[in-house]
């Protein structure tokens, strides 16, 4: 039989997040019994995922949480849950209840209704595919006789829990394995008190450049012509999209003809659209909003130039994916998000919060479209060769069979060991 996989994730799918759902696609295509736990599934999203849409089956991979607001119809529906659990996984159950009555004392019903999806599941691994879904739930490890690994994306190692000197101890403890976008991030992680002898593996974002390819559509047009920019993401303040309107505003300034799309929802939009207005900036930009993929592809491929503001980011997709489209990137130095690009090379690295040299790498590539084809070419051989989704698959793939082979009960002096880089293959490549 297969091992089972639970992937933690707060909504699937999200647009946002296509590295989940290729994971996810990924690991079945390799054998692994995976499914997916959320607190939400996001049924409008899911049709804006080709290979999700087509296979209705998958819906009964993911499952979602029973719910906890309102708090008078989560303790109504709290006996069911540990009926169910009860009916279809006696022996589990018990064995939660005793093991948690030690750990947990008075909040066991509370974690049981909470774990009712994973006890149910009985899976070989737990991953908590973002960091600050895991330090409240890092018994379950003994509670369910399952292996636990946990993945730090940025967010959750920038800005979560830095009030707290040791909001992430029990996952340093507790976790049999860690997963990191990249190099920035492990440092990031040591600082906020992760053992260096922690295992853990460098797994950055992958691409399918079988699907993100730029087939020859671009046209480059005349020199008078505007040079089209674009940003895909969400629109939150981490993505740093005031400092792109300053940035483009001085660019109009200069003379430069240009337009600016943006692709993504969020909660800044109504801030966005307003600074759009103050900067007068209506006839230049436009806000597209949630895309599916064969949009996002679109304006990709009749693009010029992508941009990425972030002040915040551990690592980007959507610049990969510009890359793999042939496109220049001006992005910012923003944490992990500097190791996305090549500086001078696939486009120019900048400083954040600093629209005045994003303004000048713009420049720069405005009027050389020669400059702008070589840059997005060379953006796409770095993909194919750093960042393919079958060398990421494989790493996780290989992770996980480390995972379950390594014995629980071996520890780790951390003050003297050396560090634990897991020899996962392509995972090394970050």
């Amino acid at each position: 039989m297969p091992r089972r996989i639970a992937m933690v994730v707060p909504v699937f799918p999200r647009v946002s997040e296509t590295f989940i759902v290729s994971k996810f696609l990924g690991l079945l295509e390799r054998g692994w019994d995976v499914h997916v736990v959320c607190d939400r599934r996001d049924d409008d999203a899911w049709a804006l995922f080709p290979e999700l849409k087509a296979s209705p089956v998958l819906r009964r991979r993911v499952h979602t949480a029973w719910r906890t607001h309102p708090r008078g119809r989560a303790a109504l529906l709290a006996p069911a849950a540990v009926v169910r659990c009860l009916m279809k996984a006696p022996v589990r159950t018990m064995r939660y209840v005793a093991r948690g009555y030690r750990l947990l004392g008075d909040r066991l019903p509370r974690q049981l209704y909470l774990d009712a999806p994973l006890l149910l599941l009985g899976p070989d691994v737990v991953h908590f595919e973002f960091g600050a879904l895991a330090p409240e739930r890092m018994y379950l490890g003994e509670l369910l006789g399952c292996r636990m690994v946990v993945s730090f994306r940025g967010y959750d190692l920038n800005y979560v829990g830095l009030d707290e000197p040791n909001h992430y101890a029990a996952v340093w403890a507790r976790a049999d394995a860690l997963h990191f976008l990249g190099d920035d991030l492990w440092r990031r992680a040591q600082r906020r008190g992760c053992p260096r002898g922690k295992p853990h593996v460098l797994v950055p974002p992958a691409i399918d450049a079988r699907v993100f390819t730029p087939n020859g559509e671009r046209q480059t047009g005349s020199s008078s012509a505007p040079v089209r920019i674009l940003s895909v993401g969400r629109l939150e303040w981490k993505k740093g999209y005031e400092h792109a309107l300053v940035a483009v505003r001085a660019l109009v300034d200069r003379g430069v003809s240009c337009e600016y799309r943006i692709v993504g929802d969020g909660a800044f939009m109504v801030g966005l659209a307003f600074a759009r207005h103050q900067l007068g900036l209506e006839d230049v930009v436009t806000f597209l909003g949630r895309a599916d993929r064969e949009m996002v592809l679109s304006e990709m491929r009749r693009a010029d130039v992508f941009l990425q503001a972030s002040i915040s980011e551990g690592f980007c997709n959507a610049v990969l994916e510009a890359q793999a489209m042939e496109l220049p990137v001006v992005c910012t130095d923003a944490d992990g998000l500097r190791e996305n690009v090549d500086d001078g090379v696939t486009g120019f690295v900048v400083p954040r919060r600093n629209p005045a040299a994003m303004t000048d790498a713009l420049a720069r590539l405005a009027p050389d479209a020669g400059r702008r084809r070589l840059m997005g070419e060379a953006g796409r051989r770095r993909v194919a060769a750093r960042f393919r989704l079958e060398d990421q698959i494989s790493a996780f793939d290989a992770l996980y069979r480390t995972v379950l082979e390594t014995d629980p009960k071996a520890e780790t002096n951390s003050s003297t060991s050396e560090v634990r880089e897991l020899e996962v293959g392509a995972g090394r490549r970050s």
